[in-house]
């Protein structure tokens, strides 16, 4: 095995190649998502067949597929696969609001789950000789399970440590001689000021590496985690309607996630019109399983918001990067005509040293005017002083505005006063339509 790649034909494989292999799984997914009661409907429609998609650019002769169309399906009418034989795992959404998207996987499928899970960690300098400490939520959340059989095929020794219980978390990486760990951005901060208020200094450990995912984040987020907990911390993008975990996955260059295109087919759409985005634009990101046999999902709207990065990276993979995710086109929300992703916010309070991480966005009605209230927990390097304190409010409140074009009225609360949350962090509250 390659010391770089842990599919170097694959990884490395000319883009020409590469898309034939593409056009190749495409005709071979067709086929196979025909079966679906789903998209036998809408292929019969629309007249698709797999003799129908002679190029990479037919696949816009199917329509897209959006998470009502599998909601209203729930739970079976996407599968494709035969399920009293084939079938081995479901996995689902949480489904809050509404039926969840529910995904069924055959013993092949896991199979190329795992394997890309351990191209991703090989990706980033993961090796078998690594303890590897899983922080995600196991059962129907696809982190837990996807991660623990992604780093067994590479063969790291795993600690299935789940979600939450911090104080337990940091034992096992002090015990059990941690060196690599999976976390969401959020918590991976929260376990940092939990070393602190143990006495613990976070960087004197064996962790080395952090992978990091499942919610949005800055990458002057990712820098302070990078500090707080001395490690390189790799970004990743996965969703359960994609598997999971490792869709796509940072190197050790740190500049793009790559798109694994022997498993995926990609293609960056404006959001409004449908319309394929130039490469380096802004757009939604709309995926389709080339390698999937129980539940094959084509033109999957999935609501990220992201751009194909240009150029060569130099590790030597071919596979497309997209930058991180932006945000989401349903996380968005618009104030005073002006549209806005919390990220942008994040951006600027991460910038100020006398903050904690935790802040929450709240929308009001007030006077039959839209209001946006920012809260910001301070840190344990904040002042007293009310001056000082106004000071850095005023400046804050500046630098929002120049970010997002409306002033925010800004509320600096003591830390530990905003709920903390071991899970996604809930980083708006709209309440404006419940005046």
């Amino acid at each position: 095995m390659s010391t770089q790649y842990w599919e170097e034909e694959l990884e490395t494989m000319s883009r020409e190649k590469l898309q034939e292999l593409q056009l190749q799984r495409l005709k071979k997914t067709i086929n196979i998502a025909a079966n679906a009661p789903y998209y036998k409907e809408v292929f019969s429609k629309h007249g698709i067949t797999a003799d129908s998609i002679q190029s990479l650019d037919d696949i816009r002769k199917v329509p897209f597929t959006t998470k009502s169309d599998m909601r209203s399906r729930y739970p079976f009418g996407l599968v494709a696969g035969d399920m009293s034989n084939d079938g081995v795992r479901i996995h689902s959404s949480s489904g809050t609001t509404g039926n969840p998207t529910v995904i069924v996987h055959s013993q092949h499928d896991l199979d190329s789950w795992a394997n890309l899970v351990a191209r991703c960690l090989y990706a980033v300098g993961i090796r078998k000789t690594d303890v590897f400490q899983n922080s995600s939520g196991y059962g129907m959340f696809t982190g837990g399970l996807g991660f623990q059989y992604g780093a067994e095929r590479l063969g790291c020794l795993t600690v299935p440590a789940a979600a939450g219980n911090s104080k337990r978390q940091i034992k096992f990486i002090n015990d059990f001689k941690t060196t690599a760990l999976h976390a969401i951005p959020s918590y991976a901060i929260r376990l940092a000021e939990v070393f602190q208020e143990e006495g613990l200094d976070p960087t004197k450990t064996t962790l080395k590496t952090l992978v990091i995912g499942a919610e949005p984040h800055t990458d002057e987020q990712r820098r302070k985690i990078e500090r707080m907990l001395g490690v390189k911390a790799y970004n990743s993008f996965g969703m359960t309607e994609m598997n999971g975990p490792g869709v796509a996955f940072e190197c050790q260059e740190q500049n793009g996630m790559h798109f694994w295109e022997d498993c995926y087919l990609v293609e960056i759409i404006d959001p409004e019109t449908g319309e394929p985005m130039p490469e380096g634009e802004i757009g939604e990101l709309v995926l389709t399983t080339l390698d999937r046999e129980m539940m094959p999902l084509i033109r999957y709207r999935t609501r990220d918001l992201t751009c194909i990065l240009p150029g060569k990276c130099p590790c030597g993979r071919t596979h497309i990067r997209i930058d991180r995710i932006k945000g989401r086109s349903d996380d968005m929300f618009i104030i005073k005509g002006v549209n806005i992703f919390p990220m942008q916010v994040e951006k600027i309070l991460v910038q100020f040293p006398e903050l904690g991480s935790n802040y929450l966005i709240t929308l009001e009605t007030v006077n039959n005017q839209d209001e946006m209230i920012v809260e910001v927990e301070l840190s344990d390097l904040s002042t007293d002083n009310y001056i000082e304190l106004e000071k850095i409010r005023k400046a804050i409140t500046r630098q929002l505005k120049d970010e997002i074009l409306v002033t925010p009225k800004v509320k600096l609360v003591k830390k530990g006063s905003l709920p903390q949350s071991e899970g996604k962090a809930v980083r708006v509250k709209d309440l404006r339509n419940n005046k």
